[in-house]
């Protein structure tokens, strides 16, 4: 199971019996859509998948995927527009559950500057622009460290995804250069990331820890595959050189 729960954990988790969870895996019983619903909130299935789960078990999908320019998700863009503009000057960036970028602030552009951000005709993508060789790597002072801790970060969404996007940006970015063997979850969340700083001044490095902002409670699609992800400065000298950049 890719959650890594028991039928008995799960069984716990949902309030039945592990007999009547053995009885929908081999197709013995058929779950109601309460079932179903209970089933995916406590495997943390994402919503399209979810909708998968419905169909198949014979029930109507429930959960839409708006297109993020609809009138309808203006609260939403209003929100990521204030959660941007709030972290400046700090490099911060909108992007979906393959981490492709749908929106930066103004001090992303310590990161974009000079790089190209599209390649073949793809979409801007975060972890292409840090890791890719012609984008941040040759920069990035700890790329083996780092790198492979956010390595870790997309084989593991793409594990409990089965999301093919999200597969194949793993099977690419595990094989750029310099990438060191996996790492820890523990030792990945306390590494920084470590950036030689392009034009001097204040710091000749630029220290970061990332922050992700999500919407867990989302009922749409869209919505919930979204993350701002902020690079806050993990030191005094990296604060001043983007507070002199603004």
């Amino acid at each position: 199971m890719r959650r890594k729960l028991t039928q008995g954990a799960l069984a716990a988790d949902t309030g039945v019996s592990t007999r009547y969870l053995s009885f929908i895996e081999t197709g013995r019983a058929r779950p109601s859509r309460a079932m179903v619903e209970r089933l995916s909130e406590a495997l943390a299935v994402p919503l399209d998948d979810r909708n998968e789960m419905l169909v198949v078990a014979g029930f109507a999908p429930i959960f839409p995927r708006t297109d993020l320019a609809d009138p309808e998700l203006e609260p939403i863009r209003h929100a990521l527009g204030r959660l941007l503009s709030g972290s400046e000057p700090y490099p911060s960036a909108v992007v979906d559950r393959c981490w492709n970028i749908r929106a930066t602030n103004r001090g992303a552009r310590v990161f974009t500057d000079g790089i190209e951000t599209r390649d073949r005709g793809r979409p801007p993508n975060l972890v292409r622009l840090l890791l890719a060789p012609a984008g941040l790597a040759r920069l990035i002072v700890n790329i083996e460290e780092w790198g492979a801790s956010l390595v870790e970060q997309v084989r593991r969404r793409a594990e409990s995804t089965c999301d093919e996007a999200v597969r194949d940006l793993y099977e690419e970015v595990a094989r750029y250069p310099g990438i060191s063997a996996r790492t820890s979850g523990a030792a990945a969340s306390r590494t920084p990331l470590i950036l030689r700083c392009p034009d001097g001044g204040v710091a000749t490095e630029l220290k970061f820890f990332v922050a992700a902002t999500t919407f867990p409670m989302a009922r749409d699609a869209t919505v919930e595959e979204l993350s701002v992800e902020t690079f806050f400065p993990a030191d005094e000298n990296t604060r001043l050189y983007l507070i002199g950049k603004r």
